[in-house]
């Protein structure tokens, strides 16, 4: 049988050169996915972080706007602590007390939680305890809410309208006054990459 004239096969040439635009084209379409993949990626881990800080700032607002003013007992028994307090000796950034503690297991407990932050390298725990006039021997549960943080400041308001860096404020000739409430609390946040973060938070009166 003959071969219909003007029908032929590739050339090895033909084939190379289709063989070498093909690889072209696939390393292409390779950087390119290796690209999307690692876009991906880095967004990922931005929303990530995004959601850990709005996490830790949902924290500092709850806590804060719900600060209920009951004093808790020392660990000694020997005094009372305030309800609002600074206390740079114990590593605390701040410790207060907060009502509204939720309770969905029905465990006997009351709705009252004290709770405090600290910085420890560079990541900022709240640590709360199950009982409000704890001993020694009670340990807080500590919780991780955000890493890469270099500092957190805290200030607050006066009824004067004045800004306080310690609780409770310092005046002179009169004993700290355990029950007292700022006004606001200021919030500063300074992290490794976002920079500062600042969060005015009204106590509830």
């Amino acid at each position: 049988m003959k071969r219909r004239a003007g029908s032929r096969g590739f050339t090895l040439i033909e084939v190379l050169v289709a063989m070498a635009v093909f690889a072209i084209l696939s390393a292409l379409a390779y950087g390119a996915l290796n690209q999307t993949l690692a876009s991906a990626e880095i967004l990922g881990d931005r929303m990530d972080r995004l959601q850990a800080i709005q996490r830790a700032v949902r924290h500092l607002d709850r806590d804060f706007m719900l600060l209920n003013p009951r004093p808790v007992r020392s660990e000694l028994g020997e005094n009372y602590d305030a309800a609002l307090q600074t206390n740079r000796l114990s590593g605390a950034a701040v410790e207060l007390t907060r009502a509204g503690w939720s309770n969905p297991a029905a465990v006997p407990r009351g709705t009252l939680q004290r709770v405090a932050y600290r910085l420890e390298d560079d990541e900022l725990i709240r640590y709360y305890w199950n009982v409000l006039d704890r001993t020694l021997s009670n340990e807080p549960v500590a919780v991780t809410l955000l890493e890469d943080v270099e500092a957190i400041q805290v200030r607050f308001l006066l009824n004067n309208g004045e800004w306080a860096d310690e609780w409770p404020p310092q005046v002179f000739g009169a004993p700290p006054g355990l029950r007292q409430r700022p006004r606001a609390v200021e919030v500063v946040l300074r992290l490794v990459e976002e920079g500062e973060i600042t969060r005015l938070i009204e106590v509830a009166p």
